[in-house]
C-alpha cells in the first residue's frame, strides 16, 4: 500500500470526482486499499479522492469491531430524516483540527455494490454522518465548508499554523 493522504488544498479536493461505470478487479483493489488506509487512521470512511484517485468510490465502517466496511461506488442520498445529528467531524487531509457539524442523524443511500448491483441502505448515527461526510469529498467538499465564513477562517488558520509548527 503505497497511496497517502492529499494536503489540503490540492486541488483534487475541491474537484468532483468522476462516476464509475462498473465495478472491476482494480475497483476491488482500490476498495481494499481503501479499507486497509480507513482502519490505520483509524477512521469510520474515506473518499477515494482523498488519496487522489478521482472516482466516485468510497467505504465506510462505523462498527464497534470493525471488519463491517461497505464498499460504495456513485453513492447517493435518496433521502434524509428531519432530525438533525452533531458530531465532530475531521480529515486525514487536514490535520491536527477538528469541527461540530450538524447532519441529518439517517439517511437512505443509493449505490453500485461491490458485486455490480445497485443496493439501498438505511444509515443512522455515526453510519449516517460518515457516508454524508464521504459523499461530500466525492462532490469536491470537506467538513468545513458546513461551517460559517467565520468558524471555517478560525478552523483554516489553525491548521495553517499547527502545519508550520510541525
Amino acid at each position: 500500500m503505497n497511496r497517502t493522504f492529499l494536503s489540503w488544498p490540492d486541488k483534487r479536493l475541491s474537484t468532483p470526482a468522476e462516476p464509475v461505470a462498473e465495478i472491476t478487479e482494480d475497483i476491488r483493489f482500490i476498495w481494499k486499499e481503501m479499507v486497509e488506509l480507513m482502519d490505520a487512521m483509524p477512521g469510520v470512511g474515506l473518499a477515494a479522492p482523498q488519496i487522489g484517485i478521482m472516482q466516485c468510490l468510497c467505504v465506510v465502517d462505523a462498527s464497534d469491531g470493525r471488519g463491517q466496511a461497505i464498499k460504495m461506488a456513485n453513492p447517493e442520498i435518496l433521502h434524509h430524516s428531519g432530525q438533525m445529528r452533531e458530531h465532530q467531524e475531521a480529515s486525514p487531509n487536514l490535520r491536527g483540527v477538528a469541527a461540530v457539524i450538524s447532519r441529518p442523524r439517517a439517511v437512505t443511500v443509493r449505490y453500485l455494490s461491490e458485486h455490480g448491483i445497485w443496493e439501498r441502505k438505511e444509515m443512522v448515527g455515526l453510519w449516517a454522518t460518515s457516508i454524508q461526510h464521504q459523499i461530500d469529498h466525492l462532490a469536491g467538499k470537506m467538513y468545513f465548508d458546513h461551517l460559517s465564513r467565520t468558524k471555517r477562517a478560525m478552523l483554516l488558520k489553525r491548521a495553517k499554523r499547527l502545519s508550520v509548527a510541525r
